[in-house]
């Protein structure tokens, strides 16, 4: 399974490439306006570290407005995914940019039929959000689930990119429920590493180590 990180922290970012383990990187316009940065110069920079996707979202909800801001986001880096809502103008959008060859993030995905069409359109992943599900009460993991056997039944290539992961186990059930690919805040991969038998174990080397050496 692919590992992204979810937000538009250059610090992150840098610390999560460094560890080896990142694929991509998924943003949007509330990340980035928390850092007080102009969006188009913080793609810019999260291009120079990450050589694997990275997705940029439009603010436009209409046909028009999405194909002129995912030009523009394209423009950027060779790198760049225009992401796009599963809307109907979305749909449309993700068909004209799959002809021209640039590839789309199709996000706020919420139930399998979205899933279904936006990869008949030619999405390149497609982002459904299993932490807001669960917030309301839905199983979030089930739909990762259909989606995966939905694609698998007819050969679609689209990438499920599990999204709104929240913490750790969210992680490990996207891995076993087939997932693509799994974008995360930079809290979730950190803790992904920890576990209280590895601490302890250090500790107990390094007192066995001090007590034979000194």
């Amino acid at each position: 399974m692919e590992l992204y990180i979810d937000t538009a922290n250059i610090d992150e970012i840098r610390q999560a490439h460094d560890m080896g383990v990142l694929d991509g990187v998924t943003t949007n316009p509330s990340l980035i306006a928390k850092e007080g940065v102009k969006y188009a110069s913080r793609l810019e920079e999260i291009c120079k570290v990450v050589s694997g996707p990275v997705s940029a979202e439009v603010i436009a909800t209409d046909y028009a407005g999405m194909m002129k801001e995912g030009i523009e986001h394209s423009k950027i880096a060779p790198q760049i995914v225009v992401k796009l809502p599963c809307t109907l103008d979305g749909l449309k959008a993700c068909r004209s940019f799959s002809d021209q060859g640039i590839k789309t993030n199709l996000t706020l995905c919420f139930q399998s039929l979205q899933a279904l069409m936006v990869a008949k359109a030619g999405a390149f992943l497609v982002s459904p959000f299993i932490g807001r599900l669960d917030d309301i009460g839905q199983d979030g993991m089930a739909l990762i689930r259909e989606i995966r056997q939905v694609y698998d039944n007819y050969g679609l290539r689209t990438k499920v990119l599990a999204a709104s992961v929240r913490h750790t186990n969210h992680l490990l059930q996207c891995a076993l429920a087939g997932a693509d690919v799994a974008t995360c805040p930079f809290s979730v991969i950190k803790s992904s590493m920890i576990h209280p038998l590895t601490d302890s174990g250090i500790k107990k080397f390094l007192e066995d180590y001090r007590k034979a050496f000194g």
